[in-house]
């Protein structure tokens, strides 16, 4: 072997650079923070997104969880179910009296706190005359979910049983 070959190098003799490779220049390092920023951004939008959708199945969940808190109270009552004791429309004021009546307005209290202002529900049971612990209830909940949908505001969730 030669003792010019690149792997037997004296000391004296220093490794140089090819000569157009200088270092970076201020254009590159540039253009490589302009691209680190556009991903940046991408991922703080997708972050948001994140959030909004989760926030929206977080409402979804109370809804549900609100609604057989009230069928559990329907349960404990069947009688007040077959007197309709605990039909309620959207527009209805909160009822007055009666264990029903407790049970409905605390539930419409819980759905204000659980899903925020505007939220409602709404009851309407149907009783068949035969047989007598045939009743068909229809649960229907509805918030505003303007956050978690862009702008879509009016979320409902119904639920139908049979008691």
């Amino acid at each position: 072997m030669s003792t010019n070959s690149p792997l037997f190098r004296s000391q004296s003799q220093p490794i140089r650079a090819p000569s157009g490779q200088r270092g970076v220049s201020l254009l590159e390092v540039l253009v490589a923070v302009v691209v680190l920023s556009i991903g940046l951004l991408g991922l703080a939008g997708l972050q948001l997104s994140a959030m909004r959708n989760n926030q929206s199945s977080a409402e979804r969940s109370n809804a549900v969880m609100l609604t057989y808190s009230i069928l559990e109270a329907m349960r404990a009552n069947r009688d007040a179910v077959r007197s309709n004791a605990f039909n309620i429309d959207h527009d209805d004021p909160d009822p007055e009296g009666g264990f029903a009546a407790q049970q409905v307005a605390g539930w419409r209290a819980l759905l204000v706190d659980q899903l925020g202002e505007g939220a409602n529900g709404a009851i309407a049971c149907v009783t068949a005359a035969e047989p007598v612990e045939n009743s068909v209830c229809t649960i229907t909940i509805r918030w505003n979910d303007s956050l978690g949908l862009g702008g879509l505001a009016t979320q409902t969730f119904t639920t139908e049983v049979r008691l």
